[in-house]
Order: C-alpha cells, then structure tokens, then sequence
C-alpha cells in the first residue's frame, strides 16, 4: 500500500454548487420565482403569515395572573390530626412527614380546624394554624408551643 492509494471508506459528496447554470438548481438556485424569500437577506420573521393574523394572534388567550411570589401551605385538617394522633402527642413537622401526611419538608405546613378534635395535642414547631383550628385545640385541653 503506498501513499496515493489510500482513499477513505465512505468518499465526500461534492457540495452542491447552486445557481451556476441550469445544471441542477441553476436560475433560480431553488429560490423560488423572486420575491421577497429570493432575496439576499430577505425573508420574514417567524411566524409571519402574510398580513393574515398570525396562529399566536388567534389562539384565545387566558387571562389572570400568575404570583410568583405566592407560597403554597401544605393543609392537615383537625379530623386528620384526630384519625393519626394518640391523646397527648406531640404534633410536628417530622412527625406529619413520618406518618405521610404532608408530602414536603420544606413548604410551609397549616393546620385548618375542618372536623372535630377531642385529643390533648401538643403542636409544636413551624405550624401555621388557622383561628379555629387554634380554638379547638385550646378547647379540647391541648397546647400551642410556638
């Protein structure tokens, strides 16, 4: 094997070389018949339909307002804290994660005071509790240690 005979495996396609000549894609050079689109630099930004209402501008749109500040509170109900808790337990954060009632550690957790309690309940830690859920919890001898 010498030198001039090595060749590569798969050999290069020759580029196409438009607009010389009516060989292929000469005239025209695959433009088109002139128009804006044939020029040098022409053409029209996506999405641009003509003059007709673009696709964008027809689709209906919804309206409102996304917050993007808003925290979203995970919810436990009284009538939950009832059906998982013994009387005089302690209520917590780890203690809800560990009996799967709430899904995340770190979003903020609000107790609301849907149902009946009857349990002593100690609620201890970061969590938030609703007007009612509070007088519940005082009335049926349980504790709030902030």
């Amino acid at each position: 094997m010498k030198l001039h005979e090595l060749a590569p495996k798969v050999p290069k396609k020759s580029r196409l070389r438009k607009g010389q000549g009516n060989g292929g894609k000469g005239t025209f050079a695959g433009r088109g018949c002139n128009g804006q689109n044939a020029r040098a630099g022409g053409g029209v930004r996506p999405g641009f339909e003509g003059g007709q209402s673009g696709v964008l501008a027809r689709m209906p749109k919804l309206r409102g307002f996304n917050n993007p500040n808003r925290v979203e509170s995970q919810i436990v109900n009284l009538e939950i804290l009832e059906a998982h808790f013994k009387d005089g337990d302690k209520v917590c954060l780890e203690c809800l994660l560990d009996k799967k009632l709430i899904g995340k550690r770190n979003a903020k957790v609000k107790i609301l005071g849907d149902g009946e309690i009857s349990k002593k309940l100690e609620i201890t830690g970061e969590l938030l509790l609703s007007a009612s859920a509070k007088k519940a919890i005082e009335k049926a001898g349980g504790k709030i240690v902030a």
